[in-house]
C-alpha cells in the first residue's frame, strides 16, 4: 500500500464551458467556444456546450457526488463571460452569485474550492475587439475580470489558478485552428497570444493575493514526458527542442524569467513584441505549479513536426481510446524533472485522466481500463512523494463525462457516467475506486 500526506487533497476537475451548459440564461455573454461550436464542420458529432452537462441547474447534486466519493477538493473554471459579458465593463451579479452559491456549497460540504480563471472560453466581444489574445491590452481586461471576481469570492476561495494550459489555447486555437476561435495563421500570432497571456498570468497574481487574503495562487500548465527515440545525438537534440517548446518555454519563463535561448533563436523570426519589464512580471512568484499531465512523447529526428523537425516514435504501450499512451512512469519523470529544475513551493496534478469507450450496462459501467490507469499514475505518484516531490494534491480529469471540446461527446473521461439524453450521473468502477483511494489516503 502506497499512503499519502495527511492533508492531501484528492479531487476531481472540470472546466465551465464542458460542464455548465445555461448558455443563454442569466446574461451570460458568448464565449468563442459558443461561436467556434457553432460553426458547421468544427465539432466532430456537431454537437455544443449549449446544455452539456447541465451543472448550472444541476450543481447541488454533483456536490452531493463529489461528497459521495469522498472527495475534499474540486478544481472548477469561472466562465469569463458569465461575470464580464463583454468582457470587461459591466459585472453581471447573476455570474456571481452562481459561483458564489457553489463554493458555499463545496464548502458546507467539506470540499476546497480550487477555482481556475480562465480555461479557454474568451468572451467573444473581446475576440471582436482586437483578436482576443493577440491583443496586448487584453492583459488590462483580464487583471479587471481578475479583480471583479475575486474581490466576489476571495473571502473563501483560497486556491487560485491564473490559466488553464496556455501551450494548448495558443497553438491549437491559433495555429493550427482545431480550437477556438479556430485561427489558422502564422506561428507568430500563437507566440503572442502565448506571451500574451502569461503576462496576464503575471499581472493577475498581486491582484489575487490583495482580494484573497492568505490564498495559494498558481496556473496549470500542460507538460509532457519526453524521451529521445535513441541514444543517437540527432534524437537526443531532437527530443530536447521539442521539450523546451511544449514545457521550457512556460516553465522558464515563470521560474526563471526567460524564455528557453534555444527556442529564441530558433523562432527569432516570430517573437511577439516585448517590453523591459515582461519577463519580469510574467515570472512573479507563485504558490504552486498546476500539472497537467496526460502524455508520454518519445521523440526523434524527423519531419513530422516541421517547425521544431521532430518526430514521434511509437512505442507497445496501450493506448486509450483518444490514442494517447498509458505509461505511469511519466508522472513521476515529470513531477522529479520539475522539482529537480524549477523548485517550486508545491505541485498539484491538476489534471490526469483517460478516455475509454465506456458502456452502460444497467446501472453500472465496468471501466476497469480506468480504475487500472488511475492506480498506476497514483503509485507512481506516491513514488514522487515518497522522494521529496512537494505533491500535495491530485485533481482527476474528470468528474463526470462532458463536452471534450473538438471532439465533441465522442469521448468519456468521467470517473462518473454522464447519460445525456437523461442527465442521470451514474458512478464508473473508476468512481468506487477512487471514493476508496480518497477514504484511506493511500493506494
Amino acid at each position: 500500500m502506497t499512503p499519502f500526506p495527511k492533508d492531501f487533497i484528492w479531487g476531481t476537475a472540470t472546466a465551465a464551458y464542458q460542464i455548465e451548459g445555461a448558455a443563454d440564461e442569466d446574461g451570460r455573454g458568448a464565449s468563442i467556444w459558443d461561436v467556434f461550436a457553432d460553426t458547421p464542420g468544427k465539432i466532430i458529432d456537431n454537437s455544443s456546450g449549449d446544455i452539456a452537462t447541465d451543472h448550472y441547474h444541476r450543481w447541488r447534486d454533483d456536490i452531493a457526488l463529489m461528497k459521495s466519493l469522498n472527495l475534499n477538493g474540486y478544481r472548477f473554471s469561472i466562465a469569463w463571460s458569465r461575470i464580464l459579458p463583454e468582457g470587461r465593463g459591466k459585472v453581471n451579479q447573476a455570474g456571481i452569485d452562481f459561483y458564489s452559491r457553489l463554493v458555499d456549497g463545496l464548502l458546507e460540504a467539506g470540499i476546497k474550492p480550487f477555482a481556475t480563471l480562465y480555461h479557454w472560453d474568451l468572451p467573444q466581444a473581446l475576440q471582436d475587439d482586437g483578436k482576443g489574445w493577440q491583443r496586448r491590452g487584453i492583459v488590462d481586461d483580464f487583471v479587471e475580470y481578475t479583480d471583479v471576481l475575486s474581490r466576489a469570492l476571495g473571502d473563501r476561495v483560497k486556491h487560485w489558478m491564473t490559466l488553464n494550459e496556455p501551450l494548448i489555447f495558443s497553438l491549437f486555437g491559433h495555429l493550427f485552428g482545431s480550437h477556438a476561435p479556430g485561427i489558422q495563421d502564422m506561428p507568430n500570432v500563437a507566440f503572442a497570444v502565448a506571451h500574451h497571456a502569461l503576462l496576464a498570468h503575471g499581472k493577475a497574481v498581486p491582484v489575487l493575493r490583495a482580494n484573497s487574503k492568505d490564498a495559494e495562487v498558481g496556473i496549470a500548465l500542460h507538460l509532457q514526458d519526453v524521451t529521445p527515440a535513441s541514444d543517437s545525438e540527432s534524437d537526443v537534440a531532437a527530443a530536447h527542442r521539442y521539450d523546451s517548446f511544449i514545457n521550457n518555454w512556460y516553465l522558464d519563463s515563470l521560474f526563471k524569467g526567460s524564455y528557453p535561448q534555444d527556442m529564441v533563436e530558433m523562432f527569432s523570426y516570430f517573437m511577439p513584441p516585448m517590453l523591459p519589464a515582461d519577463m519580469a512580471t510574467i515570472s512573479t512568484p507563485i504558490d504552486f505549479l498546476g500539472v497537467n499531465l496526460y502524455e508520454r512523447r518519445v521523440v526523434g529526428e524527423g519531419d513530422e513536426q516541421p517547425f521544431i523537425n521532430v518526430r514521434f516514435v511509437p512505442t507497445d504501450s496501450p493506448r486509450t481510446s483518444f490514442g494517447w499512451e498509458i505509461y505511469p512512469p511519466a508522472i513521476y519523470n515529470v513531477l522529479k524533472r520539475v522539482q529537480r529544475d524549477y523548485a517550486p513551493k508545491a505541485i498539484y496534478i491538476t489534471e490526469n485522466g483517460a478516455s475509454f469507450d465506456d458502456v452502460l450496462e444497467g446501472d453500472q459501467v465496468h471501466d476497469q481500463q480506468r480504475v487500472d490507469y488511475l492506480k498506476g499514475y497514483f503509485e507512481q505518484a506516491g513514488r514522487a512523494i515518497s522522494e521529496g516531490v512537494p505533491l500535495k494534491g491530485y485533481f482527476v480529469w474528470s468528474l463526470m463525462d462532458n463536452f471534450e471540446w473538438g471532439e465533441g461527446y465522442t469521448r468519456r473521461f468521467g470517473v462518473v457516467y454522464t447519460d445525456y439524453p437523461t442527465q442521470r450521473r451514474i458512478v464508473k468502477d473508476s468512481g468506487k475506486y477512487l471514493a476508496e483511494v480518497a477514504k484511506n489516503n493511500a493506494v
